[in-house]
């Protein structure tokens, strides 16, 4: 399992790690009932505080992607994928939000913001 941490972000590393674990499930890359690597080696692996990879850990379970058992480890669990595709749709819908407000109070016509949006989204494809 690969993770990039970046120093070149306002994104705390805990942060960091949740997104790609998360990224990695969605996508495939780890299968329900995978194990992940423990607390320690991943720490150890990214050389940071163990802390940090905790709070990860704890957040990735508290959203059920993960389940953790005692002398066992920690595992992707059979989480709701649908869940994570809302979470994203409603931070999308922010960021929305927010260039119709620009939009409508800086006189661009819609046209043009959906022409932007359009471009934004196929640059990714």
């Amino acid at each position: 399992m690969e993770i990039i941490i970046s120093s070149n972000t306002s994104k705390p590393i805990y942060e960091q790690i949740t997104s790609q674990i998360k990224a990695m499930i969605m996508s495939g890359e780890l299968q329900t009932g995978a194990p992940i690597p423990s607390m320690r080696s991943l720490a150890k692996s990214l050389h940071v505080s163990v802390i940090t990879v905790q709070k990860a850990y704890e957040d990735l379970q508290r959203d059920g992607f993960i389940e953790t058992t005692v002398g066992r480890g920690s595992f992707v669990s059979a989480q709701n994928k649908d869940f994570f595709q809302e979470e994203q749709q409603r931070r999308a819908e922010e960021h929305l939000q927010e260039a119709a407000d620009i939009g409508r109070t800086s006189g661009i016509p819609l046209s043009k913001l959906l022409e932007l949006l359009t471009m934004f989204y196929q640059e990714e494809e």
